[in-house]
């Protein structure tokens, strides 16, 4: 039974930049990384190839060595020009030189009317030997999943209400088909259901709407309603024990393209969007592209942060640094280094910056419509933390977001347990960070939670 939910909590941050609905095919970045720094509890890899290797698009390039079985692949065919790794010899990321035309790794086709018989074992063995089931999140913890597990339910948003987000709608356009195999795929690994929520506000597309196999749920709100793990919240609570598994709506093709052409077809359609970009649009690339080209000849200035993701839980890169292994979304802004007098550009400033607790902004509330722009000051340095009542506006779900942090910081794993820690990732909260005038870094005090209870 589908499920229509109204949120009222939350806070949008209508930046300027947005990508127009135009997709540009003939840029082609030379280089591409796998970046196993951006896999949640990602430790020891063992690694598949040497510099100068030749790589087809799915040959394994690495694995952590606790699932071997679970190989991260080449998103595209060339040769294998640089293994970069860290402290100690970690893994980071693993860089190759793309052939002009791509080349790919066969795998197992599958008709449409085959696809019911495949069964959950031979599902699991061509997601992980192809690359693809990295694409599949469990919650807790934002880990990939594990393919003997077997999650309770699992979740797909199919949108996002972040800064400057992609409109799935748009980007997969025509992928009825291979959303719908990837959707039956997915019902082989839960006896649970399998939720694809839609925007109950916007026009949505038939890829999403006409999905078969599954409860299509609507929800309505600002952000962050778009989060998959708001929507889980008022769907199917995750309790201490549970086991949830979210995709993207991308990653539900990508299975799909699999089993219906028997490639790793790791190609995908990311915004590159920001006040600071002179033509803030969409780009065919594949997974791991290097921004170079994207950027080449068209910021507004020199000194910007370029951003992997969205502006609240992406990370800053290079000019010539590549696009997240998750990511959608390439963001510039301009960089927050110039001090500000507190009566022209300051707190006490008409500006346009939007501000949830009003106390700058005053402008931005005449007209909450208008896109602003916004560069990256904190506007305040790190201090204790303030008891104010708001963090729990914007976040909409039945969370102590304050109490829970505080529970962290003390290593309380009982407190952080009944607190709800099990329903949050990073994403969840990053609006309390943005609103918080104590300028706590919540993400990083989450993760550090996080992971106390993954590793206990």
């Amino acid at each position: 039974m589908s499920v229509h939910v109204k949120l009222k909590k939350g806070f949008n941050i209508n930046l300027a930049g947005k990508a127009a609905r135009n997709i540009i095919t003939d840029i082609v970045p030379n280089t591409y990384a796998v970046k196993a720094s951006d896999v949640v509890g990602f430790e020891r890899a063992k690694v598949y190839v040497t510099e100068g290797d030749i790589v087809k698009a799915g040959t394994p390039l690495f694995s952590e060595k606790q699932h071997e079985n679970v190989m991260f692949t080449s998103p595209v065919s060339g040769e294998v020009i640089s293994i970069v790794r860290g402290e100690k010899r970690k893994l980071l990321e693993v860089r190759i030189l793309a052939d002009k035309t791509i080349e790919y790794e066969s795998f197992k086709r599958y008709s449409i009317s085959e696809i019911s018989s495949i069964s959950r074992q031979e599902a699991a063995e061509q997601l992980c030997k192809s690359g693809v089931w990295t694409n599949i999140i469990q919650r807790p913890y934002g880990i990939i999943a594990n393919p003997a597990d077997k999650p309770k339910a699992i979740f797909i948003s199919t949108f996002d209400t972040s800064p400057l987000a992609p409109d799935y709608s748009f980007t997969l356009a025509g992928q009825e088909k291979y959303f719908q195999v990837g959707i039956d795929i997915l019902k082989k690994f839960t006896d649970g259901t399998v939720h694809v929520n839609i925007n109950g506000k916007a026009e949505v597309s038939p890829v999403f709407s006409g999905a078969k196999n599954c409860q299509i749920n609507k929800f309505v709100g600002k952000h962050p309603v778009g989060n998959v793990g708001v929507q889980i919240h008022h769907i199917n609570p995750i309790n201490k024990g549970d086991i949830v598994w979210t995709l993207n709506p991308w990653a539900v093709c990508l299975i799909g393209k699999l089993f219906l052409e028997g490639i790793y077809d790791a190609s995908k359609i990311i915004a590159v969007a920001g006040s600071e970009v002179k033509n803030p649009q969409y780009y065919k690339t594949y997974v791991g592209a290097s921004v170079s080209k994207f950027l080449e000849n068209n910021l507004k200035r020199n000194d910007v942060r370029i951003i992997s993701g969205n502006v609240l839980t992406g990370y800053s890169i290079k000019e010539d640094g590549y696009l997240g292994y998750y990511d959608h979304l390439i963001t510039v802004i301009p960089e927050g280094n110039k001090s500000r007098f507190f009566l022209t550009e300051g707190w006490l400033a008409p500006t346009m910056r939007p501000s949830f607790h009003r106390a700058i902004g005053l402008l931005h509330f005449l007209n909450k419509e208008k896109e602003v722009v916004m560069d990256t000051s904190t506007n305040g340095e790190e201090r204790a933390f303030v008891m104010t009542g708001v963090y729990e506006k914007v976040l909409p779900m039945d969370i102590y977001p304050l109490y829970l942090i505080k529970a962290i910081l003390a290593e309380d794993y009982e407190s952080m347990e009944a607190l709800g820690i099990y329903e949050l990732l990073e994403e969840d909260i990053a609006l309390c960070e943005f609103i918080d005038v104590s300028k706590q870094d919540w993400q990083a005090i989450l993760r550090k939670g996080l992971d106390m209870l993954r590793l206990s």
